[in-house]
């Protein structure tokens, strides 16, 4: 759309990122380094189940075939807020109105739990390089201005700094895995953590439980197809190759910290030393200027998961913005850089404030910040990457569009099963992703903020369907409801197949 003097855009820069940027958006929100020191010792600690590495295989398979109808459907829901565009498509738009929300909760949730890890992992870094001694929430607030900072700037060069961020995390996991593997407890490497015997011992619920946080992210590459060079080609691609290469990262990694160990000792090492495991192990078989190393992308990796996932949230405000199902406000980009102004202002607002509360109030920043904040928003993903499989197979039922049974049906049906199973699972164990007891309010009150949220927006969006039909008819069209908005244009209302003025 084009600009006019004195007015703000609705819509996004187009033509900003290639293959490459999208996938590095989506593999920093998953934080390969922080998902490696943090939740794959903490999987071997609590569950005693050693087959963390098997769980990341058959999870990135289950994602790998919702990716299948995913990517065949994007080309029809063409909008910065993936899950309610997908939702609306094959659920019904008051349907997506509660996707939309619960999506702009579940991302800002995971970024603020993410800033408490930042604060943790920076502080002793800081301390023994420096002598600085700084609570935690300091170096939270600090990575919190360079966020909110390069959320008001071009997407691309938020893409180019988490190029070299990844690139370098990346390595250093891939470094750290073949030195395990060099170095295998016992002289002989293990493929014990990989049988599917696993399958069948106590705590495999906590397995996927576990491995669903590794996977959260690879799903946003949608979320800058408005953003991305030619999306048809550049999403698909950037989708698989960012699930092939966190399923890779994680198995390998989590698999040669087991053969390094020995799968006998591996759960007892994570338990007594927890994410220090990684760095301890680096040390012994590559030397202490391996472990600053790893210390350091440690940080830079909770940094990238934070640029990325601030991005995305940005784009989910700004998404239901446009859509008048937030303030109309949160819909318009700034007329520099073309970036949701509002949108990351708002997030900015809500993340500082929660950082602060938990500094003055003397939270633990991992156990109360982090492990609660991002279990929930996982939960709140995984939720809703569940209902966009079913979406999926429900709007290919109803609109083949010329795909192979394959794409349309086999595929979907099967990613939907084994997310709809996922969830059950980790609904089953959620209390030890919460790292609380069972009788904790917690355990079941935060999936009953999703349900209550999913239901306050299917009613909203059914009061739109009666009292604003013009704005019950755009959601779900992205960029096509801007165009509606208020300036009395032709838009195509694709459900219903027909052609309106809107107002």
């Amino acid at each position: 759309m084009p600009k006019r003097a004195g007015d703000v855009s609705r819509a996004l820069a187009a033509n900003r990122l290639g293959v490459s940027a999208v996938t590095y958006f989506a593999i920093a929100v998953g934080a390969p380094l922080t998902i490696m020191a943090g939740a794959v010792t903490t999987g071997y600690a609590i569950t005693g189940q050693v087959g963390i590495p098997l769980g990341f295989v058959l999870m990135g398979v289950v994602l790998g075939l919702f990716c299948v109808g995913y990517v065949t459907m994007a080309p029809h829901v063409p909008n910065a807020g993936a899950f309610n565009a997908y939702i609306s498509k094959g659920l019904g738009r008051p349907a997506g109105v509660a996707g939309g929300w619960a999506s702009l909760v579940a991302y800002n949730t995971m970024q603020i739990g993410f800033f408490g890890t930042l604060g943790d992992a920076a502080e002793p870094l800081f301390r023994g390089w420096f002598g600085l001694e700084l609570a935690w929430w300091v170096y939270s607030l600090a990575g919190w201005a360079i966020v909110a900072y390069l959320g008001l700037q071009h997407i691309d060069l938020n893409g180019r700094i988490l190029c070299v961020l990844m690139i370098a995390e990346c390595l250093v996991i891939i470094i750290y895995s073949v030195a395990n593997l060099a170095n295998p407890a016992g002289g002989a490497v293990t493929m014990d953590t990989l049988s599917l015997a696993n399958l069948f011992e106590p705590g495999v619920g906590v397995l996927f439980a576990i491995a669903i946080l590794g996977f959260v992210g690879f799903e946003t590459t949608v979320v800058f197809c408005e953003e991305a060079r030619s999306p048809r080609r550049t999403v698909p691609v950037a989708t698989y190759l960012s699930l092939g290469v966190m399923t890779v990262l994680y198995a390998l990694g989590s698999w040669s910290m087991s053969v390094a160990t020995g799968p006998d000792r591996i759960a007892t090492m994570a338990h007594d030393q927890g994410s220090n495991l990684i760095f301890n192990l680096a040390g012994d078989n590559l030397g202490g200027a391996w472990v600053v190393i790893g210390r350091l992308l440690y940080v830079t990796s909770v940094l990238a998961a934070l640029i990325a996932f601030h991005n995305t949230t940005a784009r989910y405000a700004f998404s239901l913005g446009r859509e008048r199902l937030l303030p109309s406000a949160l819909g318009t980009t700034s007329q520099r850089t073309s970036s949701p102004r509002l949108g990351s202002l708002a997030q900015s607002a809500v993340a500082g404030t929660v950082i602060l509360i938990y500094g003055l109030a003397g939270g633990h920043p991992v156990r109360d910040l982090f492990f609660i904040w991002t279990a929930s928003g996982s939960l709140g993903i995984l939720m809703l990457i569940a209902t966009t499989s079913v979406a999926i197979v429900v709007f290919f039922a109803r609109e083949p569009s010329g795909e192979t049974a394959w794409r349309r049906v086999i595929a979907p049906v099967l990613a939907a099963a084994g997310c709809l199973t996922s969830v059950v699972l980790v609904l089953a164990n959620f209390d030890k992703m919460l790292e609380v007891d069972q009788s904790s309010p917690l355990r079941w009150g935060v999936p009953g903020i999703y349900l209550a949220i999913a239901v306050l927006g299917v009613l909203w969006g059914l009061r739109l369907r009666t009292r604003r039909p013009d704005v019950y008819a755009m959601i779900g069209l992205g960029a096509k409801s801007a165009a509606g908005t208020g300036l009395g244009i032709l838009s195509e209302d694709s459900t219903a197949g027909t052609t309106r003025r809107v107002r």
